[in-house]
């Protein structure tokens, strides 16, 4: 049976619900699901102790291109620790590479909740088709950033016809700022609680006018067990904001 730690909490969930008991042995101190996760705390996604790593002797470590950094990881390798890096930028990417990340850490089979997920997913009904709504969609703020092109949450916004306004440029995450962004004229801005915590506030604050949608941030963002209830959680989320919008 391997030994692994996550440095992505996404994958941290995966493992911990879908992998043998004591499998996962270690965590970042952002990994806050399942409730009960009961392992080694390593440090953040962006610092990871290095040392306290090694010290774990894992036979695995499970990164991620864009939450980790490039010298954390070459660290790890350089102290002789076997990281797998996964890249997950659109919706089918993020299925497959749960797939081979799972099998990595031993789950004896494909889970249920993989399943339903892709059901889910497959199911879809776009708020609004063959035109979608438009958006803006911040993840920080001080300075203003918002998703840019080839990213995860974007994927899943067209699926579920929004479009991102900002998908086709240069940047994954550009800084933009805010009167640009409001000069834009979405149909929506939507605003996700992690990795800012936007609150309901700020949508009428920031955008007058415009309707907002404060979604639950691992809905929008993490690829794990949550994707089997995430299709349904952000059209509501999406849908209820449109209809005050319109009121």
């Amino acid at each position: 049976m391997p030994r692994v730690v996550s440095l992505v909490p996404s994958l941290t969930e995966a493992v911990a619900v879908s992998a043998p008991p004591g499998v996962l042995v270690g965590a970042t101190d952002w990994c806050s699901h399942p409730a009960a996760l009961d392992v080694v705390r390593v440090g953040g996604t962006k610092n990871p102790d290095v040392a306290a790593i090694a010290a774990l002797r894992p036979d695995l470590v499970l990164a991620n291109e864009e939450e980790n950094r490039a010298p954390d990881i070459a660290a790890l390798r350089a102290a002789g620790v076997d990281v797998l890096v996964t890249e997950i930028r659109t919706l089918d990417q993020g299925l497959r590479e749960l797939q081979r990340v799972l099998a990595a850490c031993g789950a004896p089979r494909r889970p249920r909740w993989l399943a339903e997920a892709e059901a889910a997913w497959d199911a879809v009904v776009p708020l609004r088709s063959p035109e979608p709504y438009t958006a803006v969609v911040p993840i920080w703020r001080r300075p203003w950033m918002v998703l840019g092109s080839d990213t995860f949450a974007g994927d899943l916004l067209t699926r579920l016809g929004v479009r991102n306004l900002y998908a086709d440029h240069a940047e994954r995450y550009p800084r933009i700022p805010l009167d640009e962004l409001r000069a834009a004229a979405p149909d929506l801005v939507v605003l996700p609680d992690e990795p800012y915590r936007f609150t309901r506030d700020d949508g009428p604050e920031a955008f007058p006018g415009t309707a907002a949608a404060l979604v639950d941030g691992r809905m929008l963002t993490w690829y794990g067990p949550s994707l089997a209830e995430a299709p349904e959680r952000l059209s509501r989320e999406l849908s209820r904001a449109l209809r005050a919008a319109r009121r």
